[in-house]
């Protein structure tokens, strides 16, 4: 029972980052994509109408962690108190740029907060990144299941005091940030035309270029970051479906996105970034949790 949990938070989880992922993307590229106020308002009407009820995934996913996995919940919402109440405020930042920016007939007004706009978007993408990566990496949990950790500690994910950030958790949060680029270029080519099409469709290409350099880099570091990864995928070959759908998205990316089919491409994104979670939950399991002392992890 246990495991369908596991594989509904997970779910929860992917469904999330697929839906909210796009907007988060799109809020990243709008100050570049956009070249006037009203090609931002484009961007901001292709995503208005999903915004709120995309973040209801994550909302239903902290709840099912908190009845199904109560000292998951415990752990890692009190070690990770930081991280989450900065998240809290950027989604928080996001959501108040976009109803102030025309609450002023003044382009200087809007400008600033098309900036906050994109700098939450950003650092959003980041932290999310960086969270997955603290996952996988493991925290100094002890024996009780309590853990606080830094910001930053020695900025090595090695160490038995590791901080939230070190080179792995920003190379997995830059690697985020990326592929989230792609996934809401990739969206809103589906959704605008002309010129602001063009323009979303040659930013997707672009990142994609830095994905697939970063999701090389972000993969030879988790096997070795987490023991736990080679084990899975050794003894069961057959959970490299998920990776193979991961490339066959990434791939689809860039097929797509040079023959203009938007729409293609764009679930090309949806399946590679549902190929990379499925593979990160595949390689943990029965991790909920792993600790920097393996002996302390939570597990299934």
């Amino acid at each position: 029972m246990q495991t369908l949990w596991f594989i509904l938070v997970g779910f929860m989880l992917t469904m999330y980052v697929v839906l909210d992922g796009f907007d988060l993307g799109a809020g990243v590229i709008h100050l570049f994509a956009a070249k006037n106020d009203e090609e931002r308002r484009m961007i901001l009407r292709a995503i208005g109408p999903v915004w709120d009820g995309n973040e209801v995934w994550l909302i239903a996913a902290g709840g099912t962690i908190f009845f199904t996995f109560p000292l998951l919940y415990a752990s890692s919402f009190s070690g990770f108190y930081l991280p989450l109440i900065i998240v809290l405020w950027l989604l928080m930042f996001r959501g108040v740029s976009v109803e102030l920016r025309s609450r002023i007939a003044n382009p200087v007004w809007a400008s600033f907060w098309d900036g906050m706009f994109f700098l939450g978007s950003a650092l959003l993408a980041i932290f999310f990144g960086a969270a997955m990566a603290n996952v996988i990496r493991g925290v100094p949990l002890d024996k009780s299941g309590i853990f606080f950790e830094a910001l930053w500690t020695d900025f090595n994910p090695f160490s038995a005091n590791p901080g939230i950030l070190d080179w792995y958790t920003v190379l997995v949060g830059l690697m985020a940030l990326a592929a989230l680029i792609v996934h809401g270029a990739t969206y809103i080519a589906v959704k605008v035309e002309g010129p602001l099409n063009a323009r979303s469709r040659l930013i997707a290409r672009g990142a994609l270029v830095a994905t697939i350099v970063l999701t090389i880099l972000t993969t030879i570091a988790t096997f070795a970051v987490q023991p736990q990864m080679s084990t899975n995928y050794l003894g069961n070959p057959w959970g490299f479906i998920f990776p193979a759908i991961a490339l066959i998205g990434l791939i689809g990316v860039g097929y797509f996105n040079f023959r203009q089919r938007d729409l293609a491409s764009f679930i090309s994104s949806c399946a590679f970034i549902v190929g990379m979670l499925a593979s990160v939950a595949f390689g943990l399991y029965p991790l909920l949790l792993p600790a920097v002392n393996r002996a302390n992890s939570l597990t299934i």
